[in-house]
């Protein structure tokens, strides 16, 4: 494994997010949003179909940077990846990553415009995502739950 396509070719995802995912999306969410907002979001979460995005477009929607492959948690997920693991898709929830930011960081590494699978919800988005799928009502809370927020984006 010399070059990044080598390397991509070893990058696997899951169909579905794990579980416990759902759980780190709220705690960060609950730091960022109080209890209250975070349990909506992350409960509509669960409802948006997986979509995929290009892991910097990610990034750059995020205004993350990417974190280094010497990271703790990206260098886990390259381990997990190595042995055959497969990866969870990354939750985006008000315009930031709110659980998978090592995985986004790991396949920007091995190759910025890898497709990441992500569930992706915020203002507007998940009503669009509704339209679109037609998905449940747990689609549209997203969307509700930050009108008149303040939060600056």
């Amino acid at each position: 494994m010399t070059t990044a396509a080598g390397a991509i070719a070893y990058l696997h995802w899951r169909k579905a997010v794990a579980s416990h995912d759902y759980d780190a999306a709220f705690s960060y969410l609950s730091i960022r949003f109080g209890g209250r907002r975070a349990e909506k979001l992350s409960a509509a979460l669960r409802d948006l179909p997986i979509v995929t995005r290009r892991a910097n477009d990610i990034l750059r929607a995020t205004g993350r940077d990417p974190l280094p492959l010497s990271d703790p948690g990206v260098l886990n997920d390259l381990k997990k990846v190595l042995a055959g693991g497969k990866l969870s898709p990354v939750l985006v929830a008000e315009g930031d990553i709110a659980d998978g930011y090592h995985r986004v960081s790991l396949a920007y590494a091995l190759d910025p415009f890898a497709e990441v699978p992500l569930k992706l919800g915020g203002v507007g988005i998940g009503a669009a995502a509704s339209a679109v799928t037609g998905a449940g009502a747990g689609a549209s809370v997203v969307a509700d739950a930050g009108a008149g927020s303040a939060t600056k984006r």
